[in-house]
């Protein structure tokens, strides 16, 4: 029979080896997990966040990119990934409160339960843009359209749950129109098919059409917030409307049992790479705005944005569930 005094002292030499790996922590390079393809505003956003922080942490750190099924893939890899430190989590809105929606199978998380979200770090606008040359010159023309003929006017989004995928259910809704939303593989075919007039309009982080607005291709209708350099793009607030269309955000996260001692040292070194106005001056221009909130905060964005749209897409089920109403490209 084991002593009693061997048994009370059981658990904490169970947890004696990883309190021990914790309190060394880090000392291998570690792994930023982010749902999106290489090369976007967001990933760039990453990449300079990761390096600065690996000169607080004292190792490098890699940006992954791991796209696929609506940023779950990756979502999914960090929250089954050990609960070491060595792989954090750098997603966007998407997964983790819309995808869990209109896709539970693929996205059966909680990222408040199955993630410790550690800060929220950058937020781009959504705009809504037409091309410069065509037949829209405000939002009440483009509107108008709707009203007119129901279905005809179609918005492009970067795909399914997208921002600008739900943005355009939450058009609809406020406006009493029917709108086709039509989802893409990601913002760059949609941006070429509105180019190209395929479509009339599409919603998008702003970062990814914002070269496009400068040189005149595109016009920007509406904006979720206002942004500095494109300050004569009003919101639907500023148009009379009680809602705006969804913006984006990005957050870090670790997996749930990280001990807490690595997660306040991940934290602390991540507000100080958010703050840096070096960053912030970098990603300014590609319509990125730096913003710091604790992981409390965080926690509290995702669970209200979660029942908004959850909201939403009850209202809108009948739209959503109409044969033809989400042609993909």
């Amino acid at each position: 029979m084991i002593p009693r005094r061997l048994l009370l002292l059981y658990p904490a030499l169970l947890a004696a080896p990883f309190s021990a790996r914790a309190s060394n922590y880090p000392n291998m390079p570690i792994n930023i997990v982010t749902p999106l393809a290489s090369g976007d505003a967001a990933d760039t956003a990453a990449r300079l966040m990761s390096h600065e922080m690996s000169k607080s942490l004292g190792v490098p750190m890699t940006v992954v990119n791991r796209p696929g099924a609506g940023g779950s893939i990756g979502t999914q890899s960090v929250i089954r990934a050990p609960k070491d430190g060595y792989n954090i989590l750098f997603a966007q809105n998407s997964p983790l409160t819309i995808r869990r929606l209109i896709d539970p199978a693929n996205a059966s998380y909680d990222p408040t339960k199955d993630l410790i979200p550690i800060g929220l770090t950058t937020r781009s606008p959504s705009i809504l843009v037409v091309r410069g040359d065509g037949k829209f010159k405000n939002m009440q023309e483009l509107l108008g359209l709707a009203r007119q003929n129901p279905n005809t006017l179609r918005i492009g989004n970067a795909g399914p749950g997208s921002v600008g995928d739900i943005s355009v259910q939450l058009l609809s809704e406020l406006t009493g129109t029917e709108i086709t939303s039509v989802n893409y593989k990601g913002a760059a075919p949609a941006v070429t098919d509105l180019i190209g007039g395929h479509i009339d309009a599409i919603i998008l982080a702003l970062g990814a059409v914002s070269s496009h607005i400068k040189s005149g291709v595109l016009k920007g209708l509406a904006i979720s917030s206002k942004f500095p350099e494109f300050s004569d793009v009003p919101t639907l607030g500023e148009l009379g409307y009680k809602s705006e269309i969804q913006g984006v955000w990005f957050g870090f996260f670790m997996p749930a049992g990280t001990p807490t001692e690595i997660t306040a040292l991940v934290a602390k070194a991540l507000e100080k790479s958010v703050k840096e106005p070096a960053i912030a001056a970098r990603l300014q221009p590609m319509g990125i705005v730096q913003e710091w909130s604790d992981g409390a905060a965080l926690t509290k964005e995702i669970n209200k944005e979660y029942l908004q749209v959850k909201a939403l897409l009850e209202k809108t089920k009948a739209r959503l569930d109409k044969p033809g109403s989400h042609p993909s490209l």
